[in-house]
């Protein structure tokens, strides 16, 4: 029987990476380390919360909507969130603002799981491919054009095919990467669950076709239809509503156990990929690596 050919893509926060701390902690935590204190990490949420709302009303989709674009964004919710809070005498120093943008833009503001790379390359190894032909990994995430860096910085090798974006496709020719393509609401202008970002990352799943394989955009468009296409997120609203109501098969990431009543990956471990999903809408796992470790069959991942 002929494998099936998958486009395997996840979220991006909560699912790929997640804050090192929660995020108020960190933005206090760099305030006082420039002298900027008199408030409490429940204050600074209080206000990081509002300052997030009322920038995203003005300026939609982390600026892009207004050709603001998100440093400038991000730099207007640091403002807003520190005023209300610091001295009428102090001024908010420039360097808390570039620190603050540099670290939530690298590993140093986010943890990933563990042995998430190795997880990631144990998928690419050929004696993996039991339960797939063809393999194709992308981000889907409502997010704003920093992901790439952060996943980069976290040790992945990624591809600089990123959907709205021109890429020279001779330097990316014969590469091999960890994540094939970047989809972020801040490019396409739509954000989970509308099943408008899942086109998008279908089209730049032809364009990896069409770079790694050669077809012809007629053999490609035919070719799109037999693809396996998994979705993985934390959210069951956004992340599973919005794969399955795009076609797709929705995982979702439940660390927690929060969703006992959706069945579990891991206790159907002689399935196929078209049976899994034919008796299931959804299936949940704990962890990247238990997602793994079922779609290569139970190699090891982590050597």
């Amino acid at each position: 029987m002929r494998r099936p050919n998958l486009l395997l893509c996840f979220d991006a926060f909560g699912t790929l990476f997640r804050p090192k701390q929660r995020i108020a902690q960190q933005y206090c935590e760099v305030a006082r380390q420039h002298g900027i204190v008199g408030f409490s990490d429940d204050e600074l949420q209080s206000s990081f919360s509002a300052a997030f709302k009322d920038e995203a009303k003005r300026n939609p989709n982390y600026g892009k909507a207004t050709g603001l674009g998100a440093t400038r964004w991000w730099t207007n919710v640091i403002h807003k969130t520190f005023t209300p809070l610091i001295r009428s005498d102090q001024v908010l120093p420039k360097d808390l603002t570039t620190k603050l943008l540099d670290r939530f833009s690298s590993s140093e503001g986010y943890d990933t799981e563990s042995n998430l790379v190795p997880l990631l390359k144990a998928l690419r190894h050929p004696s993996s491919h039991n339960l797939f032909d063809s393999l194709v990994v992308g981000v889907v995430t409502n997010s704003d054009d920093r992901v790439p860096s952060i996943l980069s910085s976290l040790g992945m090798n990624v591809s600089p095919l990123r959907y709205g974006t021109e890429v020279d496709l001779n330097a990316v020719a014969g590469q091999k990467y960890d994540i094939d393509f970047h989809c972020m609401s801040y490019d396409v202008g739509v954000e989970k669950p509308d099943r408008i970002i899942f086109n998008a990352a279908e089209l730049m799943l032809e364009q990896v076709i069409t770079n790694r394989d050669g077809k012809s955009p007629p053999g490609i468009k035919a070719d799109i239809n037999t693809w396996r296409k998994v979705y993985v997120g934390d959210e069951y609203a956004k992340d599973v509503v919005g794969a399955a109501d795009a076609g797709w098969n929705p995982v979702l990431l439940d660390s927690s156990e929060h969703s006992a009543n959706i069945p579990k990956l891991e206790d159907h471990p002689t399935d196929t990929l078209d049976d899994l999903f034919k008796a299931h809408a959804v299936v949940r796992v704990n962890s990247i690596q238990d997602l793994v470790t079922w779609l290569t069959g139970g190699r090891s991942t982590t050597t």
